[in-house]
């Protein structure tokens, strides 16, 4: 990297850092309680609701690995993502204001009156984020900054980790490896300082500037990687340039009719990490505005610079292994100066989604689990710290498992499905019935778990979108079935009621 692009890389990060402090300084409240450090004492603008869902979803796991797939088909997550934010907005949000929660698991509490399916289901939340998603974040910004530098392919390590060849092939890694795993510990260990020492609030913010840098500059990459290419995509195969997918791709059309639509319910409407952002406006009205605000930006933006400068860079490159097409046409499209520009953004982008995946994790165990089983707690901020600081570690030793994924997004997406459908299961079962013992509903989210990983890693009888939906009726009729069987009750449809729940067992 140049002096140009390392003096505008640094002055951009350092920038948007400066200008969080500016907007946060004196904005914490005293009290240090959950709303406080969680929910920015329900002080998020819609603007920055908006912009913190975007970026918080839009990384390198986006950028880098669905331009890595090289083709228009993976923009379905996208598009598929708008439904999703239009279920949260108009049938979640209503309940998660109206039973006041801090965490979306706080309502399962309220519903099935009982703590130990939240911390269940707060359990399995934490195993998606610190195993499957902060280590995949790490792996998806280390591997754009490695690819953008020339330095992804054998024989380009750093001089420091060739000068130790011998004690890398002692602990089972390659140069490339170890060289991911140094830009990865740099992500973390910065992550990790925005979400122990300013909150949501200032999570919340750095989103929103990164966001509006980010959206710019990739569009610009958009439209610089169209003019390589005089705006003409001829040449390219039409499995490629397709939506509609066939049964051997890896987004099949009849998978949008069947699983598609409950996975992005699940992460848009139930998962902490994104909720909590809608869940931290002064009202439901704001919130409802930054989450349509964040709608039309995935509509109208994300699938272009999700997929069409990888659709050039095969033109350009042909087929470019493990996710390495984005980094290598932006260093082909950028000029100099604007490379360093453009690392800044990946770099913001990066360090927002692992920051708010910390912070809606360390949310997760000190409501959910530490003061139901151990007691309130006195600090919150520190006991949150040492929550990210654990996972941080933990994420750091599996990243080299997704560095040999072949497909990030895929890898990302087929490992969650073990714990979204049950976990969605649990939500449809406390929020469409009344009369559920929370017992059932543990027990349908077990089953789901146990199907799901036999349906996808054993079995594999049709492709794994269509094993999500299967795992969610599963979930929900098992649920159903051993409340009325073993526990005795009889449910009753409740869609659109505030009913009591359950006294807790």
């Amino acid at each position: 990297m140049s002096t140009v692009q390392v003096a505008v890389f640094l002055a951009i990060t350092g920038f948007i850092a400066f200008a969080t402090y500016m907007h946060c300084r004196g904005k914490r409240g005293g009290t240090g309680d959950e709303k406080d450090y969680f929910l920015a004492n329900g002080g998020l603008a819609w603007y920055f609701v908006a912009g913190s869902i975007t970026l918080t979803n839009l990384s390198t796991d986006q950028l880098v690995s669905m331009n890595g797939n090289q083709m228009l088909l993976v923009a379905w997550w996208e598009f598929a993502a708008v439904v999703g934010l239009f279920i949260l907005a108009f049938v979640f949000l209503p309940v998660y204001y109206k039973n006041n929660c801090t965490t979306t698991t706080e309502l399962l509490q309220k519903k099935y009156g009982d703590k130990h399916i939240r911390a269940l289901i707060s359990v399995l939340f934490l195993a998606g984020n610190l195993f499957i998603f902060l280590p995949a974040i790490l792996y998806g910004g280390s591997k754009f900054f490695l690819s953008m530098l020339g330095m992804d392919e054998p024989g380009t390590e750093f001089i420091l980790f060739d000068m130790s060849k011998d004690t890398l092939k002692g602990l089972g890694l390659s140069g490339l490896v170890a060289n991911i795993l140094l830009f990865s510990v740099i992500l973390a260990m910065i992550g990790a300082a925005y979400a122990i020492f300013g909150g949501l609030r200032a999570v919340a913010v750095s989103d929103t500037y990164s966001g509006v840098l980010i959206l710019g500059l990739a569009l610009l990459v958009v439209f610089l990687a169209l003019r390589a290419v005089n705006f003409d995509l001829s040449g390219i195969p039409a499995e490629r340039l397709t939506l509609i997918g066939d049964n051997d791709s890896d987004i099949p059309w009849h998978t949008l009719l069947t699983g598609m639509i409950f996975i992005q319910t699940f992460y848009w409407s139930t998962n902490q990490t994104i909720t909590q952002r809608a869940m931290a406006s002064p009202s439901i009205g704001e919130a409802q505005k930054g989450v349509l605000a964040a709608a039309g930006i995935r509509l109208m933006i994300v699938p272009l610079i999700v997929v069409v400068p990888g659709i050039v860079s095969y033109k350009l490159f042909g087929d470019v292994p493990q996710d390495g097409a984005y980094g290598r046409i932006v260093s082909e499209v950028l000029p100099l100066w604007l490379s360093g520009a453009f690392a800044a953004a990946l770099f913001a982008a990066v360090l927002t989604t692992f920051n708010s995946i910390l912070n809606a994790s360390a949310a997760l165990y000190v409501c959910d689990m530490h003061e139901a089983y151990v007691g309130k707690a006195k600090k919150v901020g520190r006991l949150g710290a040492i929550v990210s600081i654990v996972m941080s570690v933990f994420a750091l030793a599996l990243v080299p498992f997704f560095a040999s994924q072949e497909s990030l997004i895929n890898t990302v997406q087929q490992l969650y499905g073990l714990l979204s459908m049950p976990i969605l299961s649990a939500f449809i079962v406390g929020l469409a019935f009344r009369n559920v013992d929370a017992r059932a509903a543990m027990i349908g989210v077990v089953v789901g778990v146990a199907f799901y990983g036999f349906w996808s890693m054993v079995w594999e009888p049709a492709h794994y979108i269509h094993g999500m939906a299967v795992t969610l009726i599963l979930s929900v009729v098992t649920s159903l079935v051993m409340n009325r069987l073993v526990f005795g009750n009889t449910v009753e449809f409740a869609i659109g009621e505030d009913e009591p729940a359950l006294s807790a067992t």
